[in-house]
């Protein structure tokens, strides 16, 4: 068994590695030990390594830059300063945004600005080491090289919580930049701040970006009453000054400390007001003990990591690193926007009260509703009830369920699809119905068949109208034509499916039939998925390699190599148009083994292994295909190719942008041996299981126990498959198989199995 501790001491980490070798020889999991949350924040993986509760709203940690790709989480592993400590982040954004509520301990001359990365001292940025600083799971802490102070953070649900250790000196200083935030087009519009005592200070800032209306609010407890303080306003400083507003404002407060003195800073936060945050910040943490609110929160991780359990021999142990920080940044979101007492800001910009349910937010559903989501229904259910609660009141409060994202309050619908309806019928046919189901389907009904206002285009589905009338999205009305069309005849089939559980044979047939639009897209001549005019007419000249820019752009994030595969309702009819099996093995095969040269660069198709990009949410499900066509060993092959060559143990260790736990759940279960391809089927496929044994703990559902038997890196093909003591003679099982508890076992070997008996019996 292998453990790792991390020992920190005032200027420096160190890491000890102990060894204790059971007497099989397997690593048994201690899984909040095995979580590295540097791993995705290098590269694009956009990752924060800050502290962070499973689906809490406060997110602590680090910012290093704000402006550029990279940058979206406001950390990157390639930085060596630190402009200080913010509450909101989110994991894996492809669009930058938060940053809200930078505090930041200084010494020295008082500076208001955090100056750049190339000068860091023309402002408070200070500069730091990677060798002192870390990570785990509800827990961040560093030096700060240029105050010599001791930064360490931990948070509860709804409030971070600051212990800075500082030099001796008398010119300490605490900050607070309301100007602060994250992205290229984030900017404060209206802050205000309040000195409202010598140990408090309140305040909010309003500010627009991917998010068009963020409203947050904080209230800040200090441990030690101020010598003095003041506020600053665009770059003039003012001593004394009690409260002050604008849009580059902040609140300074000035210590003389002795040496290795701790200052503690709790920060309640709320989307409501002030009052909601002072209450948060009471309610959670009520007292000084800082110990106590980290051991809570590792607590929580605790609980939240053991709902799976993962053994394997010591060859393999860096993979368990690889698969607890990938549950870890699967479980960070949606988070909750609600506060203690359940008041929420809802989408009408009004304040309401949850009942029964956590209001929730965060949703970036055009990634994860293929991995995250199903992952989530598998081991927290009483969040996808969150989840769909929130989505229902969010219709009957704006209007429309948000279709293919929703963060704060606002409808972003910066992407595409309508995967609501995605969500909510996995949900139901894993059997969680804790939510009005007929609600749900009439909000579902409404983004489905009404077009969205003409002064509101974010909600809705973009081009239903054009879609509706000619069976697909022509390229020459519609930007992105081709990859929405593929997915709105998805979202058409959950529509279908859901209305054929409830009774509502009408809209089945209806919507059944409009599931098929994805064929008035299959170039057959070419075998692509290719863009088409409002005249029946393809692209001519086309190349399935281009992505395109601005409106010429036909697909989203990827091109026809990438997305011609998005048929995960009715792969039998892909294969058919295709030309049958043998042929779409063939255009699969090269799809893997072709160039990966794109003529025009895209930042999110990354991780390629030929045309498949693995770095980016479309390709996800496309080496299961493989499975439909009648050589399980190929998806085997490359499942574990993905597994051991795109996932590592290091910052650098994600392939491509994580997008809110999407990257990560992908990793999960396919380590664990199977994939949703099809979310909504309640079906599972069958992959490549990655460890010799897993369990995953359902509570009064019972335990499922995954075992790869004779499983080494070498022994990557599966001979047999049995289930709950039965051969399983198809490639896929019922999700009802895990949800009563039970058993599945593979069994290994180094030599592939073209005659694995998977009969052809489609799920």
């Amino acid at each position: 068994m292998i453990k790792i501790y991390r020992f920190f001491s005032s200027w420096m980490l160190t890491t000890l590695v102990v060894l204790t070798f059971a007497g099989n020889n397997q690593t048994k999991a201690q899984p909040i030990n095995h979580v590295d949350p540097f791993i995705g924040t290098d590269y694009h993986g956009h990752t924060f390594p800050g502290a962070a509760l499973p689906g809490g709203m406060v997110q602590l940690g680090p910012d290093t830059g704000i402006k550029g790709w990279d940058w979206c989480s406001g950390y990157h592993y390639s930085d060596n300063s630190i402009m200080g400590f913010s509450h909101l982040h989110r994991s894996g954004m492809g669009a930058a945004d938060w940053g809200d509520i930078l505090l930041m301990p200084t010494t020295g001359k008082l500076k208001i600005s955090a100056g750049s990365k190339e000068n860091p001292d023309e402002g408070y940025r200070s500069s730091f080491s990677h060798q002192n600083e870390k990570a785990t799971p509800g827990f961040y802490a560093v030096n700060l090289n240029d105050y010599r102070i001791m930064v360490q953070l931990t948070v509860s649900e709804r409030a971070g919580f600051h212990q800075y250790t500082f030099p001796k000196s008398d010119t300490s200083h605490i900050l607070i930049d309301l100007g602060h935030g994250i992205g290229d087009r984030e900017s404060c519009t209206d802050a205000h701040v309040q000195v409202v005592s010598d140990s408090e200070i309140e305040g909010c800032r309003f500010s627009t970006g991917f998010i068009k209306n963020q409203m947050v609010y904080f209230y800040a407890k200090f441990s030690k009453a101020f010598r003095s303080s003041g506020t600053w306003n665009q770059d003039e400083i003012k001593k004394g000054s009690k409260a002050d507003s604008g849009t580059h404002i902040g609140a300074f407060i000035d210590y003389a400390t002795s040496e290795n003195e701790t200052i503690r800073v709790k920060v309640g936060i709320s989307y409501t007001s002030v009052e909601q945050a002072r209450l948060n910040l009471e309610k959670e943490i009520p007292d000084w003990n800082f110990e106590r609110v980290k051991k809570n929160a590792e607590a929580r991780w605790g609980k939240a990591l053991g709902k799976i359990k993962v053994e394997t021999d010591q060859a393999n142990s860096e993979k368990l690193t690889v698969f607890y920080t990938a549950l870890y940044h699967s479980l960070l979101f949606p988070g909750t926007f609600s506060d203690v007492d359940g008041k929420y800001r809802g989408l009408d910009n009004k304040i309401h009260t949850a009942k029964g349910f956590t209001y929730r937010s965060d949703f970036s559903m055009w990634d994860t509703f293929r991995a995250q989501m199903p992952l989530l229904a598998l081991i927290e259910p009483e969040r996808t009830h969150d989840v769909i609660n929130t989505m229902i009141a969010q219709y009957k409060q704006g209007g429309w369920l948000p279709t293919p994202q929703q963060f704060g309050n606002s409808y972003t619908n910066d992407m595409i699809g309508d995967h609501p309806v995605s969500i909510i019928l996995d949900a139901y046919r894993k059997g969680i119905r804790s939510f009005d189901v007929e609600k749900a389907y009439e909000a579902e009904r409404k983004n489905a068949m009404e077009a969205p206002p003409a002064d509101h285009p974010s909600k809705g589905r973009v081009g239903l109208t054009d879609y509706m009338q000619f069976g697909y999205l022509p390229y020459n009305k519609i930007k992105e034509s081709v990859s929405k069309t593929l997915e709105y005849a998805y979202n058409d089939w959950c529509m279908a499916q859901l209305a054929n559980d409830l009774g509502k044979t009408s809209d089945y047939k209806y919507f059944i039939q409009r599931a098929e639009s994805y064929k008035n897209l299959i170039d057959t001549t070419t075998g692509f998925a290719r863009p088409k005019d409002s005249n029946g007419e393809w692209l001519n000249p086309f190349d399935p390699r281009l992505v395109g820019k601005g409106n010429n752009r036909h697909y989203t994030e990827g091109n026809a190599w990438q997305y011609t595969w998005f048929v995960p309702q009715d792969v039998q009819g892909l294969i058919n148009l295709m030309g049958g099996k043998e042929k779409i093995i063939s255009k699969l095969d090269s799809l893997f083994i072709m160039s990966s040269e794109i003529p025009e660069t895209q930042l999110d198709v990354t991780g390629l292994i030929g045309q498949y990009a693995h770095g980016n949410e479309p390709s996800h499900h496309t080496i299961y295909l493989f499975n439909y066509a009648g050589a399980p060993w190929k998806t085997q092959e490359l499942a574990r190719k993905v597994m051991d060559e795109l996932y590592t143990a290091d910052p650098s260790g994600l392939c491509g942008n994580e997008d809110m736990g999407q990257m990560s759940a992908w990793y999960v279960l396919s380590a664990m041996g199977f994939y949703p391809v099809t979310p909504g089927q309640n079906t599972w496929i069958i992959g490549n299981p990655e460890f010799n044994k897993v369990i995953i703990y359902r509570g009064q559902g019972g335990e499922f126990t995954i075992e790869a038997r004779n499983n080494s890196k070498e022994n990557k093909y599966i001979r047999s498959v049995n289930l709950n003591g039965k051969p399983l003679n198809k490639f896929w099982f019922n999700h009802d198989a895990i949800k009563n508890g039970g058993k599945l076992i593979f069994e290994m070997d180094s030599k592939l199995n073209k005659n694995l008996n998977f009969e052809n019996i489609l799920p």
